[in-house]
């Protein structure tokens, strides 16, 4: 069986600082193919990476907001890193997923709910090494940021 390729392709790539400027070409990208597929598909899993959509309410507006992002796997959960291409500011859904607990989340065809934590104190730690250890771009991300510390949430399965 040939494995695919695309992944490590992908951590590699990552790692490089002009990719960072690259959300203007990738973001409208993936809200086509989100569009054309149905939700199912976007370009992380065209690059074999693993890739959740995930609709909260807003916290203003109350309105479902939905977001295609990269997820670390952490056994059955999802962890989530609010990196925002390593901006100096944090990305608006991470405002959105603080202040909520629940959110409806989408994997490929499954769709079901989950709970939202902030991973936070002691644990903190521990996430965000997995996070690098699973996506080292995550550290240039980091210092892109300025060392601005990054949101982490843990999404669960509901039921």
């Amino acid at each position: 069986m040939v494995s695919n390729p695309l992944p490590a392709i992908a951590r590699v790539v990552a790692q490089q600082r002009w990719v960072m400027r690259g959300a203007g070409v990738v973001l409208p990208a993936e809200k086509f193919l989100r569009r054309v597929t149905g939700g199912r598909y976007g370009v992380l899993d065209l690059s074999g990476l693993p890739s959740i959509q995930v609709t909260v309410r807003g916290r203003k507006t109350g309105l479902p907001r939905s977001t295609s992002l990269l997820y670390v796997p952490d056994g059955a959960d999802f962890l989530l890193i609010g990196s925002n291409w390593g901006k100096q500011a944090h990305p608006a859904w991470s405002a959105n997923l603080r202040a909520a607990t629940e959110a409806t989340a989408r994997v490929g065809s499954a769709e079901f709910p989950v709970s939202v934590t902030e991973v936070t104190g002691v644990e903190r730690k521990a996430a965000w090494d997995q996070a690098v250890e699973f996506w080292p771009g995550y550290e240039m991300e980091h210092e892109l940021a300025g060392g601005r510390e990054f949101r982490i949430f843990r999404l669960s399965r509901l039921g």
